[in-house]
């Protein structure tokens, strides 16, 4: 500290502090000290020690999906901005793409420490390549680990050991088969994808828990060699429907919402377990 202050001094500075008495020198240099670290002391008592997460949420209401409520509130703060996505159909999908990177900016100028892209299908419709490339773009608009949904929710088959897997979906064929190819360029063996024929961002709020596990169950018997199972919609609620799904189909289920915000307390280093809700839930 002492040699720090000393380079800064000119000539005539240094003449000054030779000729203070010890003790004039000696408070001098601890007023010094005191200043430096009244920064970090101030950042110390302002942190609540809650990591923020930018979330960009494809529907033009933009709300915070309910499964993040009850997913990491006590140590994650969500952000959000929306893209204004008004159907689930590759011409949807192309009429919000301009608006994702300067709504990320926005996030990271309100505070995010990560981004994450919701909205499956917004990220897996034009293949693997436009995945990476999405990504990329997060994080030269903001400088921040930034993921989407898609590579969220590949990481989590991955993590359970998928191989040969079964979807269940929102989609129409059209997305559904993207999805298929996208899986495919990943090195996944998909022998069956099914989706529920949702376009409309709207109509997904008229499926019921008790719906969707049954779609899921049955979705999942149509392939007696699958070793896991996707949901995919980020519009589906399914953090409830995990445990029961598995339960029943015996292979472990991995789904957008849940499994994008699991890999988003991971790029935050956030612990990710939250047990009773799944297999890849329970495990770091």
């Amino acid at each position: 500290m002492t040699s720090n202050i000393s380079k800064g001094l000119n000539a005539q500075g240094e003449k000054r502090i030779h000729s203070l008495s010890r003790r004039r020198l000696l408070a001098l240099l601890g007023s010094l000290t005191s200043a430096a670290a009244l920064p970090a002391q101030l950042m110390a008592a302002n942190s609540d020690n809650t990591s923020k997460l930018g979330l960009l949420i494809p529907p033009a209401n933009g709300t915070l999906p309910g499964e993040a409520a009850s997913m990491y509130s006590g140590s994650m703060e969500y952000l959000i901005e929306s893209l204004g996505l008004e159907s689930m159909t590759p011409d949807g999908y192309d009429a919000v793409l301009d608006r994702i990177a300067p709504k990320a900016e926005l996030l990271a100028q309100r505070g995010a420490q990560g981004i994450l892209l919701m909205g499956t299908s917004l990220s897996f419709y034009k293949g693997q390549a436009f995945n990476e490339q999405l990504t990329q773009s997060l994080i030269s608009a903001t400088g921040l680990p930034s993921m989407t949904m898609s590579t969220a929710v590949t990481e989590g088959l991955r993590a359970v050991g998928g191989n040969r897997l079964v979807a269940a979906t929102a989609y129409n064929d059209e997305v559904n088969k993207r999805l298929q190819n996208f899986l495919t360029e990943h090195g996944f063996d998909v022998s069956v994808v099914k989706g529920l024929e949702i376009e409309a961002i709207g109509d997904l709020n008229s499926v019921t828990p008790v719906q969707l596990i049954t779609f899921c169950s049955d979705v999942a018997g149509m392939a007696t060699d699958a070793d896991a199972m996707l949901v995919s919609c980020g519009g589906l609620p399914t953090l409830e429907i995990l445990a029961p799904v598995e339960a029943r189909t015996g292979i472990p289920a991995v789904s957008s919402t849940p499994h994008a915000l699991w890999a988003g307390a991971r790029l935050l280093g956030v612990d990710s377990r939250i047990p009773g809700h799944g297999q890849l839930l329970s495990i770091q």
